[in-house]
C-alpha cells in the first residue's frame, strides 16, 4: 500500500507540473519541484539527526525502565484494554509498557517523548511478528491510536494564535479535544471492525467510559483559564510528569541494584542506530510529499473542493481552512505555515483562522508516523494500515469542520 502512495505522490506530482508547463507555459513548475526534492531531502537528514539526542536519551532511560520492572508495572494500568484490542500480545510482554508510555506521552503533548516510546513499542511488537517484512494487527491498531490520539494539551497551536493577535487564543481549546476524541474513537472502532475485535466486551466499554469522564473533566477544568495560565499550567504539569518518571525510574533501578548508568548508555546505543536507520524511509516519504505540494496540487484540490461546496449550496467558508487539513498528514511543518498563513490572511478570530486551529489540533502527521515507525522495524508491507488511519485522520477532519460551525458558525 505504501509504496503505490508514494510512487502516485510521484507520478500525480509530475503529470500536473507537465501539464501546467506545456499547456499554460508555466515552465518554472519543474524547478520548483526539484528544490522541493533538494529540500526535502535535506530535511530529511535534518529530522534524523534531530531525533538522535532525543531517541538515544529516551532509550536510555527506558533500558533501566524495563530492566528494574517498572514499565510491566506501568503496563498493568491499560493491559485489560490492550489485550483487548491488541489480542496477539500476551500478558506481560514488554510492548504494553512501552505502548502506555507512548500514549502516556501523546496524551501529555510529549512529542519529543512519544516518538522514541513508539518506535520502542514497534519493535516490541516486531518480536511477536511471524513476518517481519508485514505488519501485523496489533502494529496496525498500535498505529492508529497514535495517529489519532488524543492530546490535552495543544499548546503550540494556542501560541501560535496569541501570536497572530487573537483575542482568545485558546477558545479552539474545547472543539480541538471533541475533533482529535472523534478522530480516534472513529480509528477504533474502523481497525476493530476490519480485525474483527469486540469492542462491547464490559472490560472495554468501561475503559471508554472512563477516558471520556476524565476528558470531561479536563475540559470543564482548563476551560476557565485564561491563555497565559493555561498554557503555564499544561507546560508545568507535563514537564513535572515527565521529570519525574525519570527520576522514579533512576531510582527504581538503583533499589533494584542495578548498574543504571551502564544500562542509560546500552539503550542510547540503540537510540544512535534507529535514529541514523531512518533516514531512508523519510526520505523517500518527504520527497515524494514535496513534490506534490510544489506542483499545486493541493491547491487544485482545495479551489475543485470549493467550488463542488458552491455548486451544491451549501457554506464554502471551511474550504478556506482546507489546505491546513490536506496538508496535516502529510507534513506537520507544512500544515503549521498553512495554518499561520490562513491567519495572517483572513484573521485568528475568524471562521477560516479558528478552523484551520482546529485542524492542525485534532489530527496527526499519518505518513510522517508511518515512514518513522515502520522504517524503525524494516516493516515493507503496511496492509490496511494506511487506510484506517486515513479513516481516523477524515473522522477528524468532518468532526473539526462540524464542531467549528457549532461553534463559531
Amino acid at each position: 500500500m505504501i509504496h503505490r502512495i508514494w510512487l502516485s505522490f510521484i507520478l500525480i506530482a509530475f503529470a500536473t507540473t507537465c501539464y501546467q508547463a506545456f499547456w499554460h507555459g508555466s515552465v518554472g513548475g519543474f524547478e520548483a519541484v526539484m528544490a522541493a526534492t533538494t529540500s526535502m531531502a535535506q530535511l530529511s537528514v535534518d529530522i534524523a539527526l534531530g531525533l538522535i539526542g532525543v531517541l538515544a536519551f529516551w532509550l536510555g532511560i527506558f533500558e533501566i525502565a524495563e530492566r528494574s520492572g517498572l514499565v510491566d508495572k506501568l503496563a498493568r494500568i491499560l493491559s485489560p484494554l490492550l489485550r483487548r484490542i491488541m489480542p496477539d500480545i500476551p500478558a506481560h510482554h514488554p510492548a504494553l509498557g512501552s505502548i502506555t508510555m507512548n500514549m502516556s506521552a501523546n496524551i501529555l503533548g510529549l512529542d519529543n517523548a512519544a516518538t522514541p516510546f513508539g518506535i520502542k513499542a514497534m519493535q516490541d511488537m516486531q518480536s511477536l511478528n511471524p513476518e517481519k517484512s508485514i505488519i501485523s494487527n496489533s502494529q496496525i491498531m498500535f498505529l492508529v491510536l497514535n495517529t489519532s490520539s488524543v492530546t490535552l494539551f495543544p499548546i503550540a497551536v494556542f501560541l501560535y494564535r496569541a501570536e497572530q493577535g487573537a483575542a482568545q487564543p485558546t477558545d479552539v481549546f474545547i472543539p480541538i479535544l471533541l475533533a482529535t476524541s472523534a478522530s480516534t474513537l472513529c480509528g477504533l472502532l474502523i481497525t476493530a471492525l476490519v480485525q474483527k475485535i469486540n469492542l462491547f466486551e464490559r472490560v472495554v466499554l468501561l475503559y471508554i467510559a472512563g477516558a471520556f469522564a476524565m476528558l470531561a473533566a479536563v475540559v470543564v477544568y482548563f476551560s476557565t483559564l485564561a491563555a497565559t495560565e493555561l498554557a503555564q499550567q499544561s507546560s508545568i504539569t507535563a514537564n513535572f510528569l515527565l521529570l519525574t518518571f525519570i527520576v522514579v525510574v533512576l531510582i527504581s533501578g538503583h533499589r533494584k541494584g542495578l548498574n543504571t548508568y551502564d544500562l542509560f548508555i546500552e539503550g542510547a546505543k540503540k537510540g544512535f542506530n534507529v535514529a541514523v536507520s531512518l533516514i531512508p524511509f523519510l526520505l523517500a516519504m518527504l520527497i515524494a510529499i514535496g513534490m506534490l505540494r510544489a506542483s499545486g496540487v493541493l491547491d487544485a484540490l482545495a479551489q475543485g473542493v470549493s467550488s463542488l461546496v458552491a455548486f451544491l449550496g451549501f457554506d464554502t467558508r471551511f474550504v478556506e481552512a482546507l489546505p491546513t487539513a490536506l496538508m496535516k498528514p502529510l507534513s506537520g511543518s507544512g500544515a503549521r505555515a498553512l495554518m499561520i498563513e490562513t491567519m495572517q490572511y483572513q484573521g485568528a478570530d475568524s471562521f477560516a483562522g479558528r478552523l484551520a486551529s482546529v485542524l492542525q489540533g485534532s489530527t496527526e502527521t499519518t505518513f510522517y508516523v508511518l515512514a518513522v515507525y515502520l522504517g524503525a522495524v524494516g516493516i515493507k508491507y503496511a496492509r490496511h494500515a494506511v487506510i484506517c488511519c486515513l479513516a481516523a485522520d477524515a473522522a477528524g477532519i468532518i468532526a473539526a469542520i462540524s464542531v467549528s460551525y457549532w461553534f463559531f458558525g
